[in-house]
């Protein structure tokens, strides 16, 4: 519904995404707790409570170093074949193992499926396994929806109408209010944090799994578990209402359908992700020699302004495999990454280069220390955003101050030969401290090698 509404990117929905997260993750230690304090008969198949809490957390560690260490080499091995069907095929074989993995230890598994799906979002391969099993994603969640009508006891209900509603109700609104003042607490403002509240007041759907697992452990009675699970899907039930109140608490997201996306798009030469002032100069010089491009931009207000002047920007995140896949990536001959992102690092870029393996991966970078990180990438080319305009100013500082033009040439090729130096030093060691001998400092006298170093 985030997504839907133009909302998940925002401050707002990020805030609510995280806190859905932790809630479906603190299944684990509440499914543990359980599993140590059941009072069922000892099955002879069975481990003990307190065993069972152990192979808990056992099985979750394990799960989650197979899929750094399993999975991940896996996807990579399998995105070298380019078969996108092995795509679907391995995930679902990881989300089927870990769920049988889990039932194979009288453990939840559901559990072992929310457990794969951390796995899997973990994998740089995430944005491709996402795009490939949208259609089973669909599907599947219709029929998680459905599971839950079949599963709620309509008896129950009819028995104590009155009494759920009330449950719910204050659910509901405890729930709202404790989200409210944790919001505020945490300098939310006071219509961001209501809004908040609204949306995340319903109850988890792991509740469904709890109340299961406890019934079986003989912590709650049949009884008990039917009307929880009625209050649980009756607070479920209002979310889409809550949502539409909340939405007037929030400033309206701009609506992302009137930007077209790239999806479609007529393969071009060359595809440049981010269209702001660095995109646009590179932009501009690529058009010069008349090289068809496609231009990608994340920011609307971007988007909005280059069509002003009557540049065509598409809308996404030109960071994803499946968006630039859509935007004709696998035709492109190169793709120009002109984005302000400090964090574009390997893992990010790494599925990009084994997806588009024929085009040639230039890369703005923010400084050295991201430079350094991108040092093992097999990529075109790396430019320091801020480098070459320092240079540039440096030698008309030179000049200002009356150097010769012999002198000033001399000094802009000894420190980019410094600065390479440097820069190989330090990428080979990991250590930014290494070749610092080499640079320029202030107040440091140098020899004189360069041809003159007196002003005319």
């Amino acid at each position: 519904m985030l997504r839907s509404s133009g909302r998940l990117n925002t401050p707002y929905g990020e805030r609510a995404f995280s806190i859905l997260l932790f809630q479906d993750l603190s299944i684990v230690p509440l499914i543990t707790v359980i599993a140590a304090l059941s009072r069922a008969p000892v099955d002879p198949a069975a481990p003990p409570g307190w065993l069972l809490a152990i192979y808990t957390v056992l099985a979750v560690a394990g799960l989650v170093l197979a899929g750094r260490y399993v999975i991940n080499p896996l996807f990579r091995l399998i995105g070298g074949l380019g078969e996108r069907e092995l795509f679907v095929a391995a995930g679902l074989f990881t989300v089927v193992a870990a769920a049988t993995l889990m039932e194979s230890l009288h453990l939840s598994p559901a559990l072992g499926a929310f457990v794969a799906g951390v796995m899997l979002a973990d994998s740089p391969y995430r944005h491709e396994l996402e795009t490939d099993v949208e259609p089973f994603r669909s599907i599947l969640l219709g029929l998680f929806f459905l599971a839950v009508g079949m599963m709620l006891d309509l008896q129950a209900i009819i028995a104590r109408p009155f009494f759920i509603a009330g449950i719910a109700i204050l659910l509901i609104a405890i729930k709202a209010g404790l989200i409210y003042g944790l919001a505020r607490l945490f300098r939310s403002g006071r219509r961001e944090a209501l809004a908040l509240g609204l949306l995340l007041s319903q109850g988890g759907e792991f509740g469904f799994v709890l109340f299961a697992q406890a019934q079986a452990a003989l912590l709650i009675r049949p009884e008990a578990a039917s009307l929880f699970g009625a209050v649980v899907t009756l607070s479920m039930a209002t979310t889409p209402f809550l949502m539409l109140v909340a939405r007037r608490y929030v400033r309206p997201a701009k609506d992302h359908g009137t930007r077209e996306g790239p999806d479609g798009v007529r393969p071009a030469s060359a595809i440049v992700v981010g269209y702001g002032r660095f995109g646009q100069t590179v932009a501009q010089m690529l058009a010069a020699k008349g090289v068809a491009l496609t231009l990608i931009d994340s920011k609307t207000k971007q988007i909005d302004l280059s069509e002003e002047f009557g540049t065509k920007v598409y809308f996404g995140d030109g960071t994803r495999v499946d968006l630039l896949r859509q935007a004709g990536a696998e035709k492109a001959r190169a793709i120009v990454f002109c984005i302000d992102d400090a964090d574009l690092d390997a893992v990010r870029l790494e599925p990009i280069l084994e997806a588009f393996p024929q085009a040639a991966v230039l890369i703005r970078v923010f400084d050295r220390r991201q430079l350094i990180a991108l040092n093992d990438l097999d990529v075109r080319g790396t430019v320091r955003e801020i480098f070459e305009s320092a240079v540039v100013m440096g030698r008309q500082a030179l000049e200002a101050l009356g150097f010769s033009e012999q002198a000033i040439t001399w000094v802009e090729e000894e420190y980019r030969r410094r600065d390479l130096e440097r820069l190989d030093r330090q990428a080979s060691s990991g250590d930014l401290h290494a070749g610092e001998e080499t640079m320029f400092r202030p107040g440091r006298l140098f020899a004189k090698e360069g041809p003159d170093d007196e002003t005319e």
